[in-house]
């Protein structure tokens, strides 16, 4: 029955592709459509859901499985340089799937509905496109180095995806002192000296639940200060880093499987991933 498969993985790319290799495994049929993608870190997992949408729209009467995981093992770094030797404690191997569907039919089951996915692509900046780069030491070994500028590209790519989620799903209300904020600071020095910090929205009045990514203490720690949340809001993300540690994509799965195992979730709650 399945009839689209996105299979995500940052760091291990064999050939035949990962998402061969569940064709082959399920002998799925031989019109089933798949993708495989590789190298795009952390966010492949909400870029798998982008893609299965897209897709879904297109192909009626279909079930997509996308399947985010992350296999480190293969590039564990060898070498001695600091900034490239954090991935080898920060990073761990990790896997969810997620089943989706635009059959009629499937929605009395469905568990979720898809509303709104939004990306941006800070690619065409030097100092985002090299944040976090595979490349040789000066010994010659191969490994991931993590740029001390992540969490202010992580910030500015943040700014723009709330900019853009906030126009489709907050209030009215949050929305007219947002678009106040932003008109009174373009228009003033002397508003923006008095208030040198943007209006941040009150998101808790659009979303039940925040699945941030658990890239780290110190990725949460931001999130959770820009974003005003309270430590119940951030809970998920936290017991997902102590129990799991980052494991990449799939973090917001497990996340989300906390907040349901521990029955937070309930009918009509939106949740921001």
């Amino acid at each position: 029955q399945i009839g689209v498969v996105v299979v995500s993985c940052s760091l291990f790319n064999p050939t035949p592709s990962l998402s061969a290799m569940v064709v082959n495994h399920f002998k799925l049929p031989s019109d089933v459509i798949t993708y495989n993608l590789g190298g795009m870190g952390c966010s492949a997992g909400l870029l798998s859901l982008t893609l299965a949408q897209d897709v879904l729209q297109a192909h009626p009467n279909r079930l997509c499985v996308v399947l985010s995981m992350e296999n480190i093992t293969c590039n564990f770094y060898r070498g001695t340089e600091r900034s490239m030797l954090i991935p080898n404690v920060l990073f761990r191997v990790g896997a969810s799937a997620v089943l989706l569907s635009n059959r009629g039919r499937d929605r009395p089951r469905a568990k979720y509905e898809l509303l709104h996915t939004v990306r941006t692509h800070l690619g065409a900046d030097e100092e985002a496109y090299r944040c976090v780069f595979q490349q040789e030491d000066q010994d010659g070994v191969v490994g991931v180095r993590l740029d001390k500028k992540l969490m202010k590209v992580a910030g500015k790519a943040l700014k723009k995806n709330m900019e853009t989620l906030g126009l489709l799903c907050l209030p009215l209300s949050e929305q007219l002192r947002f678009l106040k904020d932003a008109k009174r600071r373009r228009k003033s020095a002397e508003y923006r000296e008095a208030h040198p910090e943007p209006y941040v929205p009150d998101f808790t009045q659009a979303f039940s639940h925040f699945c941030i990514h658990a890239g780290g203490r110190g990725v949460l720690d931001a999130v959770q200060e820009n974003l005003k949340l309270g430590d119940d809001r951030m809970q998920p993300s936290r017991e997902t880093l102590a129990n799991y540690g980052n494991t990449s994509s799939s973090s917001i799965w497990y996340e989300l499987a906390w907040s349901e195992h521990h029955g937070r979730v309930r009918r009509g709650d939106k949740v921001w991933q």
